[in-house]
Formats: C-alpha cells, structure tokens, sequence
C-alpha cells in the first residue's frame, strides 16, 4: 500500500508539472529548417479566371486588327519598304535612315548634327521609331516620340512648328541650301547636289529655294502650313490615320469642296509644264546629264562650275522634281516662283 501510494504522489507531481509548462509563455521562435521539396504543380486555371483589367498589354494586344491593320499599311509604304535603312550605319545618315538612330537623336536634340555615331544595327522606320512603344504598356504607348518644334538644320533661326508633323519635319527638312557664288559661279560638286531629300517642311515654309540671281531666295509659307491643323500628320493620315503616308483627296474637301484629286485648279498640271520646259533647258546647257541605259538613265546635275544663275536654275529643279515632288501642292505660290525663277535665269 505504501508503495502505491507513493506511486500516486509522483504521477500527481509530474502532472503538476506538465500542467506548468503547457500554461507558460512560448519562447522565442527557433531558426526555420531546411525546405522541403517541391509540391506538384497545380491544374492550370482557365482563360476566364483572368482579370484583363489587370493586363494592360491588351489594351493594344487584343483579338482586333488595332496592330495588325496599320502593320499591314505601313508595309506598303516608303518607310516600310526598300533599303534607305541601310544607310543608317553611316553616323550622317543615322539620325534619319535608322529607326533605332533616330530615336536617340530625338533624345539628343533633334538635329541630324547631334549623331555622332552611325547604327551597327540600322532599323527602318518602324511603329518604335514614331511612338512611344512599350513605355508604359497601355494605349498611351501610342503618342508620338516627338511633336517639339524643329529648328531646321541648315537654316539658322528657322523653326517648323507644325503640331504633329513637326514629328515628321524632324528628318523631312532639307540638308543644305544654295552654295556661295564665287567669282560668278556655284561649284556642283556632285551628282547628288542639291538640298537633299525630303525637304517638304521648307517647302512648305517657302525657304531652300534660289532666285534667277544664284541666291537663297525666301518665300511666305504656305497656307497648307499656317491654316492645316497637324500638317504633315492631317493630309498624309487623315481621320483614318492610315500608316501607308499616301494622301487623301477626302482631306482637301474641307477647304477644296468637291476635289477629286490633287491637281486643284490644274496647279499640277501648271507646274509639270514647267518642270517640263526647265529640264528641256538645262539638257541643252549641260548642266542636267542623262545616265547611260545600263544605269537607269535617270536624270543628274552635271559635275561643274556654273553661272550663278544657271546653278539656282537647276538647284530649284532638283528640289521641286526630285525632292519636294508634291507638283506645287505643299507651297503652290512658292513652287512657281522657284520655277520662274529658273526659267528666266536660262532664258525662258
């Protein structure tokens, strides 16, 4: 009995004890183990489950033809097609020949003169080239790069502000104006002379041009300039904004009611005649020079020193046929002076 009872006294003591520690405060946390393994993975959940509000990639990636339409478009135009690109490895040509270039000249300020480098890997103008593409991965990615005015290269104190064409003004201005007369002359250095390509944003200004005399001869702006919302943007996109950069004789009808097509008021067919009778001129002096056949017999300046005047005459030439080549639609006034000017400086 006694040992039973003793026995009973130490079961009654180890609960009392048990009963103290399970009552007491948890201590401070132990060090964490070692991972276990992964678990399976689960079954994929369903299209539905997804909250698009949260995607904003489908504001522009989405089952319509949002991307896919202006793609199409813009491979058919000039910036979606042939190798101009190709030039951008060159650091002069960079800035305007290669999407990825000009992105970063828009960031140096907007001047061909600011690349100093020439792309190792030239794009051609892309949608990354005119918006601002996966910036912020919604619909705003679709503003443009730029729409700062731009002051033109070769013309110090020159500024294009044009809304959203100054977007397209930033490459379509013109390299160069006139060279100096010296001793009478002008030097054509080049069969490439002249202001160079897409010199439409002075056009359109009434500048890049030269009088009968061999000299840098300004005009006014024209009223596609200084009365057109948007400029380049509304004419060549319209309301459609369509990516293959053509114009539309629909955006003339609000001042032109009932064109149906460029050649308003026969001015087009007004300045070919005189385009015409200038080529004539300027192959009989020489100046103009005809490749042979096997070099696609396209027309060239002649390499030589010219009479001022004469010069002027195949200088408006070249930016009016070859470079502007709207026919006098970007400028009509401005388009006709130049040629005269050319005309009377040969004679005609």
């Amino acid at each position: 009995m006694r040992q039973r009872y003793v026995h009973l006294l130490l079961m009654a003591f180890l609960a009392l004890v048990l009963a103290a520690c399970t009552s007491g405060e948890a201590g401070p946390e132990g060090p964490a183990g070692p991972a276990g393994p992964a678990g399976p993975a689960g079954p994929a959940g369903s299209a539905a489950e997804l909250n698009a509000g949260d995607l904003t990639c489908t504001e522009c990636h989405n089952d319509t033809t949002l991307i896919t339409g202006k793609e199409a478009a813009w491979e058919e135009s000039l910036h979606g097609t042939g190798e101009a690109f190709v030039r951008g490895t060159s650091a002069g040509c960079a800035g305007c020949h290669s999407g990825g270039a000009f992105t970063a000249m828009v960031a140096a300020g907007q001047n061909p003169g600011t690349v100093e480098e020439g792309d190792p890997n030239p794009t051609r103008q892309d949608c990354r080239t005119c918006h601002e593409i996966h910036n912020t991965y919604t619909d705003a990615d679709w503003a443009v790069t730029t729409e700062e005015p731009v002051e033109l290269y070769a013309f110090e104190g020159m500024t294009y502000d044009g809304g959203e064409g100054n977007l397209c003004a930033t490459c379509h201005q013109p390299r160069r104006g006139i060279d100096e007369i010296v001793d009478g002359n002008i030097e054509i250095t080049s069969t490439h002379w002249g202001p160079h390509h897409g010199p439409q944003s002075a056009m359109l200004l009434g500048l890049a041009g030269a009088g009968a005399d061999g000299l840098a001869l300004e005009g006014n702006p024209s009223s596609h300039y200084s009365m057109v919302e948007g400029t380049c943007v509304t004419c060549h996109m319209g309301e459609g904004a369509s990516h293959t950069f053509e114009p539309d004789v629909a955006a003339c009808e609000s001042c032109h009611s009932g064109a149906e097509n460029f050649d308003i008021n026969g001015l087009q067919t007004e300045v070919q005649a005189m385009l015409d009778e200038l080529e004539v001129a300027l192959l009989a002096k020489g100046w103009l020079e005809r490749a042979p056949e096997e070099e696609g017999g396209g027309l060239h300046p002649a390499v030589a020193s010219v009479p001022a005047g004469e010069a002027a005459a195949l200088w408006n030439w070249i930016y009016v046929a070859h470079e502007d080549k709207s026919l006098g639609v970007h400028n009509p006034a401005y388009t006709k002076e130049l040629l005269q000017a050319g005309l009377d400086s040969l004679g005609g």
